[in-house]
């Protein structure tokens, strides 16, 4: 059965009261036309149940806007969702072209601050962010009583004479729930070991961040990246501070394998609409697959915005990592898996 507008529904009792299915819910391919966005696909996804979110196979599969009841969850980047011919990789211009989003993808062979590791010139988190899908496809389809949304496409990050990696990402979700499910194979498509390093840059924004909203980490260890880096207000949000200095945060000791962070704010608002609802949000994933969790505040004026970021590293860059004995590496052929939930609802998980 389908859960919509508090009721459950047969397929065919929905049919029976719709002349396409893209009247409640589903999947629908769009391209971008004006200045640095033109070219640029999106798919927007709707869930029918309030949630809906735009994947982007120009970057990656990476989601731009999300909103719920037609309010933002994410954030945006003043620069838009920039085409990635734009795209410069030396030093910190990635963030030029970085859209914000739900999710911006980091990787797949270097993560953090531009740097140098063993002769080689790195920018900033990485290029797979910029990198358009292959072999896109959309799929909605029933099953049974219960209708599938599936988005999927590979990406590939290559060099000649150099590293060589495939992405296979896969994105579902479902009629009458408010949920993105996200499932990503990494793979080593070269010849020899490569160093893989991957964050997913999850983007949190107004009107989800007020002052009433709380966030609840799952570590029992907090560690800032900058000594002088306070923890004091660190599962609070702020009101737009002028001047205000990003803060980074990893998060490390977990009680289990299965993790995840929440975000709750007790009066959401409803578009087009006076009322207000609690509204939690929960981002699940294994750290056994991601072992890192990087937590990024940035209250400025401008850029406020919440980076919750697992990874399978810090934010400190591969020369950082190669010090601490911590860069992952993959033998050819080998590859990992990653798949990460959010949820979003009006009543408190469990």
């Amino acid at each position: 059965m389908t859960n919509l507008y508090n009721r459950n529904w047969t397929r065919r009792d929905l049919e029976a009261r719709i002349g396409r299915l893209e009247q409640i819910g589903g999947l629908r391919r769009l391209r971008l036309v004006e200045g640095f966005e033109d070219g640029n696909e999106q798919i927007q996804v709707r869930t029918g149940a309030g949630l809906s979110y735009y994947a982007s196979p120009s970057r990656a599969l990476d989601i731009s806007l999300a909103e719920f009841g037609g309010a933002p969850l994410s954030w945006s980047s003043a620069s838009g969702d920039v085409h990635p011919a734009y795209y410069d990789a030396s030093g910190a211009e990635w963030l030029r072209s970085a859209a914000g989003g739900l999710l911006m993808t980091c990787g797949l062979s270097y993560v953090g601050a531009p740097g140098e590791d063993e002769g080689q010139s790195f920018g900033l988190h990485g290029r797979v962010h910029h990198t358009p899908a292959r072999q896109v496809s959309t799929k909605g389809y029933w099953q049974g009583d219960e209708y599938l949304m599936e988005i999927s496409g590979i990406v590939e990050e290559t060099a000649l004479f150099g590293d060589s990696w495939r992405l296979s990402r896969t994105i579902r979700s479902r009629l009458g729930l408010n949920r993105v499910e996200i499932s990503d194979m990494v793979e080593n498509a070269g010849f020899a070991p490569a160093i893989h390093m991957i964050l997913y840059h999850f983007n949190f924004g107004f009107p989800l961040l007020t002052e009433e909203t709380a966030v609840h980490f799952p570590s029992n260890v907090v560690v800032p990246r900058d000594q002088a880096t306070s923890l004091y207000g660190l599962d609070q949000w702020d009101p737009p501070q002028a001047g205000y200095q990003e803060r980074v945060y990893y998060h490390q000791d977990f009680d289990t394998d299965e993790v995840a962070v929440t975000i709750h704010n007790p009066h959401f608002p409803q578009a087009g609409a006076s009322r207000t609802t609690p509204l939690w949000l929960r981002l699940s994933y294994s750290t056994r697959q991601l072992p890192r969790l990087v937590h990024w505040k940035m209250a400025g004026e401008g850029a406020h915005v919440l980076g919750i970021e697992p990874a399978n590293c810090y934010v400190e860059g591969r020369a950082s990592e190669r010090a601490q004995g911590t860069l992952v590496t993959l033998e050819p052929g080998e590859s990992r898996q990653y798949d990460l939930t959010l949820d979003v609802s009006t009543t408190e998980p469990r």
